[in-house]
């Protein structure tokens, strides 16, 4: 009897075994066994063919209707045409030069048929599936082993692999199943009316019934939210464990103080329950690890600000870490305003009480990179701002303190560990991010911070009006657009005009903001484009920077901006932008987090059917950030009856982003949305689904924080501490891979 580590080759063989792992990546038993059933054809009840969409790979279980046999002249073999049906409606199933199959393929035939989706003359078609015939006769169900039940389970396969080729397999490995280590204890197990993990996953791959399947399912399911809670909970604990230096605060005669007092704004309630939050924690033994989350505007950066302002009070220094260089500059430039001579420390004219700020990203000149690393080594620098070339080797302090991270989910957690060991004393850690997290997906994916979240605009900010313009159906509002953008500048104000993509030809911005080829794919399915044709797109950079400068906003000062622009010249862009030298900023999403221009009110965003929800979120928030309400159109060719249609009628229906997060987060996989930050926690959620399994989360949190407070080190369940070490291993490995 085998266990659930051992090798495929072992049981279902080597050519077999290959195949798997090739096309599927499945290796062990174990991997076979959680790669579960998508869903399930029952005996008896013929697939409904008219549900099936052009290009999924499907499983579908037919009566064959007719068979056609067509010669072509002048050549061997010939067309075999099959047509299959439900009793509703046909599909076609084609083989080329394949005649010999109507031995097989006979009228009245019941069958599996497996192949992706094609449309030909209009009719839905299957070209050379792979098939398997249910066998004739009365007893055949206790005759062929591959149907030995009612519901047959379907897959996730490949062409080479169909799903039945699965099914045989799993069946195979459970047939070889010795005993199974059982990770819940029975006291839980039971409470929650759980099967054993065996039984889970006999029932899961071969059910008696749905019910059955459902159990096994919500049972595999909680296994999932568990050892990710526990993974965190364990997380969190050792962190609590350690010991940091208490950064007590200096009161009314340091610089946090004298920053406070030439505030030209009142901090709202919500910020100063959150900084008390944070000075609380930094006057602590124990390292603070929080995340500060809130929509776009709310005044994290003031908060992460003051913080900072306090650990230099307290003799301390802190680090921001920035996703980009664009982000990072902008913190520089506008923590420099903030503080004024606060931050002039060594020069003249600085205030009696003050420090110093300083860059490092990588264009950072040589000269200019070795004295702020000496000046940083020294104390000198009180707070050092910087992208990745702040964890490069060189990059010493004299006390780091406070580590504020900006944008958590572009930063891995081994990441964020390199400079939080580069202290004598651990310091404490503040993450900030600018997307509105759901709460049980801060749960399953920052269970080991304790959360802050702002919850309200600062006082005087206005709520963005949000409109989506249907360019191809409504082209007239589409030119009452550029006439608005017009009549902004004309009462001073200014504008953005964002694209997707730097030329008409280039697909690579996409991969900027986080859209892999299949969620490419997946957003021109929901545009309502033929997935065949090359995707160009109506509006891009490069086209539409000379006509708006040269024809429909000629008046204006016009400029563009985008990724592929040297740090210099985009660094050039925005300070005139900032300085009201541009009226019109047409730009990629570089501009979408961290930049902060007060002046600039409407934003046009070009195909924003190819956006995801949280972004064009983002975006917007570029404006509206001063006193004049902020307007923001979303143009769009996507049709009025498409899902595509509907995210954007639903970012414009609402500014609420932890509302649009859960929108996003039900359209796309956590992963994609939360990025490298989760990248091992994730690749393990093979059933969890943060948004869905709600209930199951919070169950499985309460499990974890019973669990751990009675056995801290997990000693009495072995099988629990191997899969929350499991996930140790593949968050470090993922970290590796990408060093």
């Amino acid at each position: 009897m085998a266990d659930l580590a051992v090798k495929l080759a072992k049981v279902v063989g080597d050519r077999t075994a290959k195949v798997l792992a090739e096309e599927l990546e499945l290796e062990t038993l174990e991997d076979l066994l959680r790669h579960y059933p998508r869903r399930y054809v029952v005996r008896g009840e013929l697939t409904d063919i008219e549900s099936l969409v052009e290009g999924e790979e499907v499983t579908i279980l037919a009566r064959i209707e007719k068979v056609n046999l067509k010669r072509i002249p002048g050549r061997k073999g010939g067309i075999l045409e099959v047509i299959v049906s439900d009793g509703r409606a046909k599909l076609i199933l084609t083989f080329f030069n394949q005649a010999w199959r109507v031995k097989d393929l006979r009228e009245g035939r019941e069958g599996l048929f497996a192949g992706k989706v094609g449309l030909f003359k209009g009719k839905r078609q299957l070209a050379h599936p792979d098939y398997l015939l249910i066998p004739e006769g009365e007893d055949k169900d206790e005759a062929v082993s591959d149907f030995a039940g009612k519901y047959l389970p379907v897959y996730p396969a490949t062409k080479k692999i169909p799903s039945w080729k699965v099914a045989q397999c799993v069946r195979l490995v459970i047939d070889s199943l010795g005993e199974i280590s059982e990770p819940l204890p029975n006291q839980y197990r039971n409470a929650l009316g759980f099967p054993t993990l065996r039984d889970a996953l006999r029932q899961v791959h071969l059910p008696a019934s749905l019910d059955e399947a459902n159990l096994a399912r919500e049972r595999l399911t909680f296994d999932e939210a568990l050892s990710m809670q526990l993974f965190l909970l364990t997380r969190r604990n050792e962190i609590k464990k350690q010991r940091t230096k208490s950064r007590s605060k200096r009161g009314d005669s340091g610089i946090l103080a004298k920053f406070d007092s030439r505030l030209p704004f009142e901090l709202t309630a919500g910020q100063k329950r959150v900084s008390a939050q944070i000075e609380a924690d930094l006057c602590g033994n124990s390292p603070m690890f929080r995340l500060l989350q809130g929509d776009v505007g709310s005044g994290k950066t003031i908060v992460a600000l003051r913080a900072m302002l306090s650990i230099i009070d307290s003799d301390g220094q802190a680090a921001l870490l920035a996703p980009t260089e664009v982000l990072a500059q902008q913190h520089y430039k506008n923590f420099q305003k903030l503080l004024g001579d606060l931050a002039l420390k060594g020069m003249l004219g600085t205030a009696e009480v003050s420090t110093r700020i300083a860059l490092l990203t990588g264009s950072t000149s040589s000269q200019e990179r070795q004295e702020t690393l000496a000046a940083t080594r020294s104390g000198e620098v009180g707070i050092l701002i910087g992208t990745h070339a702040l964890l490069s080797e060189g990059v010493e302090f004299k006390d780091l303190a406070l580590l504020v991270i900006d944008e958590q989910h572009r930063f891995g957690v081994e990441q964020r560990d390199v400079l939080r060991n580069r202290s004598e004393y651990p310091p404490h850690v503040l993450v900030m991010t600018a997307t509105p997290i759901p709460r049980t997906v801060a749960m399953t994916v920052f269970g080991d911070l304790d959360v802050s979240i702002l919850d309200e605009l600062p006082l005087g900010r206005t709520p963005i009006q949000t409109h989506v313009i249907a360019a191809s159906e409504k082209p007239q509002f589409l030119e009452r657009a550029w006439q608005r953008i017009r009549e902004e500048v004309m009462r001073g104000q200014q504008a953005y005009v964002v694209a997707p993509r730097i030329s008409a030809t280039d697909n690579s911005d996409f991969s900027t903001f986080g859209l892999t080829a299949d969620e490419l794919a997946r957003v021109r399915r929901l545009s309502g484009e033929d997935e065949g044709e090359e995707i160009t797109g109506k509006y891009s950079v490069e086209e539409l920077f000379p006509r708006l400068r040269d024809e429909l906003l000629a008046d204006l000062r016009v400029s563009a901006l985008h990724g592929r622009m040297s740090n210099q010249d985009k660094e050039s862009i925005m300070a005139k932008f900032s300085a009201g030298e541009i009226d019109v900023l047409v730009s990629t999403t570089v501009i979408e987090v961290g930049v902060d221009v007060p002046n600039a009110s409407i934003m046009m965003i070009m195909d924003a059917d190819r956006f995801g929800v949280s972004q064009l979120h983002q975006l917007r928030g570029r404006v509206g950030r001063g006193e004049v309400p902020g307007l923001c159109l979303l143009v769009t060719n996507a049709r009025n009856d498409s899902p595509a249609m509907a995210r954007l009628e639903a970012v414009a229906s609402t500014t609420d982003g932890f509302e649009l997060s859960r929108l996003d987060l039900e359209q796309r996989r956590e992963g994609d949305v939360l990025g490298s930050a989760q990248s091992g926690a994730t690749s393990h959620l093979r059933l969890l689904r943060v948004i869905r399994d709600e209930e199951v989360i919070l169950r499985a949190r309460q499990v974890a924080e019973q669990l751990l407070e009675s056995d801290p080190e997990l000693n009495s369940s072995s099988a629990l501490r191997e899969e929350v070490d499991k996930l140790r291993q593949e968050e470090r490995a993922s970290y590796l891979e990408k060093k």
